[in-house]
């Protein structure tokens, strides 16, 4: 049988307990011990050596610390998708300059009131052209909010994150998406990057899902690692580049195939020639399997519905 003394030290019950007497470094050498010694401990903690290292800016953007930089910008939104429940994702990518109809319908009105006094400005010609095809292009955000609609009330409700919708944040065809996601109430995501200026989230993602990388290398891989479908509207060249890195991805097994799916046939017939690219034998016939075309909210759902179940691994 172990033997048991009776102990009559006292038991601490908290190390955060005030302390009747200061310890030795609470308080600073004081002048009276030495004139010099405030001025230079005011300089000891001006140091940028004294700074902790978590809180030290110049010493984690140092070059060589850059690794610490990507696994954070990873993890941070990791862990948060995670602690969210978000499963998988339909990433909806657009052009951020093709605005809801009554917006791009009010620039077109202020350019021709403008060029009413200028009838012979060719600059002003040109803008207008744009304004009016972008005008044109924007019954296509109501195609993205009602897609985002579809996805929102996917599964069993709105409630339910096995499958969300997922942006890059910004306007345009992303807010669309978010936004219709928004409108039944329902988790969205959005992948902001920093950039030299000034770039804001749109308000319709989830305030808690909203992100801001600085590597746009750690924000594509979290657009595809839990990605079930790629919807691409019209956009430039931040579109181009997500597709298209998706597509080579795909092309060369890099990762597992998922449906993608280009809103708008005759603009990207225009944008991208696929056609062109297998006679001139840059890509292969099967290539152009990666993808196919659609125009309705209605119909982009239904084949990525009927993609999953037809590939045996139905999205609900």
């Amino acid at each position: 049988m172990a033997n048991h003394v009776k102990s009559d030290a006292p038991t601490l019950k908290s190390s955060t307990l005030p302390r009747s007497e200061p310890l030795p470094w609470e308080t600073p050498k004081p002048a009276e011990e030495d004139p010099e010694a405030p001025q230079r401990l005011k300089k000891i903690l001006a140091s940028p050596s004294y700074r902790p290292a978590d809180q030290d800016l110049d010493f984690l953007y140092q070059d060589d610390l850059r690794f610490f930089r990507l696994q954070v910008d990873f993890l941070k939104a990791e862990r948060l998708l995670q602690e969210n429940k978000i499963i998988h994702t339909i990433v909806v990518f657009g052009g951020t300059r093709i605005k809801e109809p009554g917006g791009a319908k009010r620039k077109v009105e202020a350019l021709q009131a403008v060029l009413e006094n200028r009838p012979d400005d060719p600059d002003l010609k040109r803008k207008l052209a744009i304004a009016e095809r972008i005008y044109a292009k924007s019954g296509f955000y109501n195609v993205a909010r009602e897609f985002g609609r579809l996805v929102g009330e996917s599964g069993e409700g709105p409630s339910d994150c096995s499958c969300v919708i997922m942006t890059g944040g910004g306007p345009g065809m992303m807010e669309a998406a978010n936004r219709g996601s928004y409108d039944v109430g329902a988790k969205t995501v959005g992948l902001n990057i920093n950039l030299p200026y000034e770039q804001f989230p749109n308000p319709y993602i989830t305030p808690d899902l909203c992100f801001q990388f600085h590597y746009f290398a750690m924000r594509k891989l979290h657009f595809l690692l839990r990605a079930k479908a790629l919807v691409v509207f019209p956009g430039g060249y931040g579109t181009f580049d997500e597709l298209f890195e998706t597509l080579t991805l795909m092309q060369t097994r890099k990762i597992q195939q998922v449906p993608v799916i280009l809103v708008c046939e005759k603009y990207w017939n225009q944008a991208f020639n696929i056609d062109f690219l297998i006679d001139e034998g840059v890509v292969d016939p099967e290539d152009r399997a990666l993808f196919w075309y659609a125009e309705t909210a209605e119909d982009i759902w239904q084949g990525i519905l009927d993609w999953h179940k037809i590939n045996g691994n139905p999205l609900f």
